[in-house]
């Protein structure tokens, strides 16, 4: 009997790193059981040279023979090398704290993070972490070593949400390599107080990597599902307002869908791709459309 995800979605499991790890594993093995892994790194490449170890490479391509032959560590390089660096940038301000159903967005983020950071190791992939608002940046650089993903969870465990997302990040030129073939995820609520998010966004792309953005919403914040009067209070700010849900809501979720379409829209013609998550929703579909970004890399 299969174990299903959801019901390890709990703050005792989800906060701390063997539950993360658990339920990354359960994630990833579930949805990937039976998928085709023929485009790991190395697996039916022509042979072209070797090199020396270099400190982060994977260490199932280190080659045995040459180490007994040689007493040194070389690597097996391949004519077309599949091995990618992958980097998670959240949105690490306070609106991230936004909870349903017991979940955070920053809960469901870490779960989602792990999950593909998980595949990210198995693939062969290196995989980094960064999370930032205007108090602090947290900055994991890529590696794949297995030690290197559990770091990469602690860190995910690590990540205090404060403030609000900076004003003008300079940051972004530390975040990602120009001159490499990258992944890079960019997790948000999109929530900004002008073009903040969506101009850091845009300054990530490069020629030689894929980005994509993340949208994290609760599903009441898509349907509006509240009811009477509720006050609202938005994290950031600590700003209240108290709203008559019946007369509020077919406003409010007109500005929505036209907040999402033109925030699509404007991504799309900068040539990156963006994916509207609700926290009730699968991880699954995330996964495929991560593997169908990696192959779009190799």
């Amino acid at each position: 009997m299969k174990l299903d995800y959801q019901q390890l979605l709990k703050p005792d499991i989800v906060k701390n790193v063997s539950g993360l790890a658990l339920i990354a594993r359960v994630i990833v093995d579930g949805y990937m059981s039976g998928v085709n892994h023929s485009r790991r790194v190395g697996s039916g490449m022509e042979f072209s040279q070797f090199r020396s170890y270099q400190p982060g490479d994977d260490l199932r391509l280190l080659d045995w023979k040459m180490l007994a032959r040689s007493g040194r560590y070389y690597i097996k390089q391949s004519e077309i090398e599949t091995n990618i660096s992958v980097k998670f940038i959240l949105d690490s301000s306070k609106s991230m704290l936004h909870q349903e159903q017991e979940l955070s967005k920053m809960d469901y983020v870490r779960v989602l993070v792990a999950s593909l950071a998980y595949l990210c190791q198995n693939q062969g992939d290196a995989v980094g972490l960064f999370a930032l608002n205007d108090r602090h940046l947290h900055s994991l650089y890529p590696k794949i070593q297995k030690q290197h993903f559990n770091r990469l969870l602690l860190e995910l465990l690590n990540i205090e949400n404060e403030g609000a997302w900076p004003k003008n990040p300079d940051d972004s030129r530390k975040l990602h390599d120009r001159t490499h073939k990258e992944l890079i995820f960019f997790v948000t609520d999109m929530y900004e107080e002008q073009n903040e998010l969506t101009a850091f966004i845009k300054q990530l792309k490069t020629l030689r990597n894929e980005v994509v953005v993340l949208h994290i919403m609760g599903k009441d914040e898509l349907e509006f599902n509240y009811n009477g009067n509720v006050t609202f209070e938005d994290l950031e700010t600590g700003t209240k307002v108290k709203v008559n849900t019946i007369e509020a809501k077919k406003k409010y979720i007109k500005s929505l869908n036209e907040m999402i379409k033109n925030t699509k829209d404007m991504l799309l013609a900068n040539g990156i791709s963006y994916h509207l998550m609700s926290l009730d929703k699968s991880i699954g579909e995330t996964i495929e459309m991560f593997l169908k970004k990696r192959n779009k890399l190799v």
